[in-house]
């Protein structure tokens, strides 16, 4: 499985994540959102933490440098 997210695609995701999960936490989000928005959070934090993204594949998009694919 080659890397397609490069540096601050993943930083983002982290962040996106660390938000949702501090909305919740704090409950500013609850019910259905909350949940929704959670499983998003944790998948951000997977696709960030192995460096792919496989909704990326088809559609051929790499935010990736070259010399970091690997």
């Amino acid at each position: 499985m080659k890397k397609n997210m490069g540096t601050t695609d993943k930083l983002v995701r982290i962040i996106i994540a660390l938000t949702i999960a501090v909305l919740y936490f704090t409950n500013v989000i609850s019910g259905t959102l909350a949940i929704v928005l959670g499983l998003l959070a944790i998948v951000f934090a997977l696709t960030s933490l192995i460096s792919f993204c496989p909704l990326y594949l088809p559609f051929g998009i790499s935010t990736c440098k070259l010399n970091e694919k690997k």
